[in-house]
């Protein structure tokens, strides 16, 4: 199978999981609901990346980012951008 067609299967079926947030929430936040789903996309996948869970570009999928977008933001969060092993910077580079 081409590498185009791979592409196109691995993003075509997504799971999708739905959140209860108390309106009055979104009203302290003063956020949209789809700002929070972008917030809360982009929490979870910086958590999980410096929890070693996720690579950075599978982090930068959850969190619906390019990669070096994902990796600016990283900053905000106090995670630093660049605590990959060399099998994690092999395993990205694979991958682009």
């Amino acid at each position: 199978m081409p590498h185009d067609a791979r592409k196109l299967v691995r993003e075509r079926f997504m799971t999708q999981v739905i959140l209860d947030v108390p309106d009055e929430m979104l009203l302290a936040l003063k956020v949209t609901p789809e700002r929070f789903r972008d917030e809360v996309r982009l929490a979870a996948a910086v958590k999980l990346l410096e929890l070693g869970r996720l690579s950075t570009g599978a982090a930068a999928r959850l969190a619906g980012l390019p990669v070096p977008v994902f990796l600016a933001k990283l900053a905000d969060y106090g995670v630093a951008a660049f605590r990959m092993t060399e099998a994690e910077i092999r395993e990205d580079a694979q991958r682009a």
